[in-house]
């Protein structure tokens, strides 16, 4: 046992010193970011003792900043003021992706992976360059919900229900869009569904009341909840039902050029469709038995072709869970999740400041969605061999077809 543990050292190291560079890029400071509108105010409520404005400041991912509280106490207690409680807050994120990134290299190492593998795989879960433009924009809980929905399915995959529920739980706490990872987590199991389940409702709710309970105060306006309104991004696959020609503007007041107005009915479908697109492709994939761990990979990239909101961070969850089944499928490098983050990073990095929207989105649309089709077929193509599930050894075994 102490052998596995030396051997793991050094890239537990190589995650955290990762991290610690994100930190170091990303976490400079708040302003004008989402976290400063969002997350800031409560996190001021909290540090000076107004627990009920803490609660009723809270945006729709309340309960990750209830997760984050100790954090930002902590932060606090010691004396820091409010920068030093965003840099805190913003550490159990950036740990969630190094904790993932090294137990995915303990079952590379396992299997004789080269060091180069697990590098690749450890580098995209710990210090991943979409990762740092979700700091940048105020939202390292994105990579927080990233690790946990895939280490939900990883602990399901070695027939671990409780932990499933608790890490699934955690997710959809933190925030909505990891209700997508119900269906791969329940696929994964091999028994206990039903135990994994209620226990994942229970945190979910525990996390959820409060909130609820606590309402938002009195003459605010509510930031609980938003509506697609004038978020229409170009980068999803309702953009050309779009209308042209109207002044958009930003959270700045500058007009936006070449930005397209959304269709009414857009509003109420955009998020909602997601979930419901969810279902049947569960099904599917419940009905074959398909690779619930690309399942995963597969919804979270559906859910950024579909969210009218979508931006360049919402690849995150999609890209660790691709890592998360290329690194327990094979011992090669993580080809498919370094393109999805090569293609994300080039898109926004590169394309976006020189072309023009419309541009934009037919460029985004012509590497995901052929992406999303190429995990689609491979996930349900029937003739395809059904993919090796984790032991609890670690090791690989049969995907059992009586499950």
């Amino acid at each position: 046992m102490a052998r596995p543990l030396r051997t793991l050292l050094p890239w537990a190291l190589v995650a955290v010193l990762g991290a610690a560079s994100l930190a170091w890029l990303g976490l400079l400071g708040f302003a004008l970011t989402d976290y400063d509108v969002e997350a800031a105010p409560s996190f001021a409520a909290l540090v000076h003792g107004d627990v009920a404005g803490f609660l009723q400041l809270a945006p729709a991912y309340g309960g990750s900043l209830m997760m984050r509280a100790p954090f930002a106490l902590a932060a606090h207690g010691l004396g820091g003021g409010e920068l030093a409680v965003f840099r805190a807050v913003g550490v159990p994120c950036l740990l969630a992706g190094s904790a993932l990134g090294v137990s995915l290299a303990a079952s590379l190492l396992a299997r004789g992976a080269g060091r180069g593998t697990v590098a690749i795989v450890v580098g995209l879960c710990a210090a991943n360059p979409i990762t740092l433009k979700a700091l940048e924009i105020g939202h390292p809980e994105e990579l927080l919900g990233a690790a946990l929905s895939a280490g939900a399915v990883l602990v399901a995959l070695r027939g671990r229900a409780n932990w499933a529920g608790v890490l699934l739980g955690l997710a959809v706490a933190n925030k909505a869009w990891a209700l997508l990872a119900v269906g791969p987590v329940l696929l994964a199991l091999p028994a206990q569904r039903r135990r994994a389940f209620v226990i994942a409702v229970a945190i979910a709710v525990a996390f959820a009341l409060p909130l609820l309970l606590a309402g938002p105060p009195g003459g605010q306006p509510g930031v609980h909840a938003a509506g697609t309104g004038v978020i229409f991004q170009p980068w999803q696959v309702w953009w050309f039902f779009g209308s042209p020609g109207d002044a958009i503007r930003g959270a700045d007041g500058i007009v936006k050029a070449g930005y397209r107005s959304p269709p009414g009915w857009v509003t109420p479908i955009g998020h909602p469709l997601i979930v419901a697109v969810a279902l049947p492709l569960s099904l599917l994939a419940w009905r074959r038995r398909s690779d619930p761990l690309l399942l995963l990979v597969l919804l979270f990239v559906l859910r950024c072709v579909l969210d009218p909101w979508n931006t360049d961070y919402y690849a995150l969850p999609a890209i660790l869970a691709l890592v998360a089944w290329e690194a327990i499928r094979t011992a090669r490098p993580p080809v498919l999740a370094l393109s999805l983050t090569m293609a994300t990073w080039a898109t926004w990095t590169w394309l976006v400041p020189a072309a023009s929207a419309d541009v934009e989105s037919l460029v985004y649309l012509g590497w995901s969605l052929p992406l999303a089709g190429l995990l689609a077929w491979r996930l349900y193509a029937p003739a395809l061999p059904a993919m090796p599930a984790l032991s609890r050894g670690g090791r690989a075994s049969v995907w059992s077809t009586t499950q």
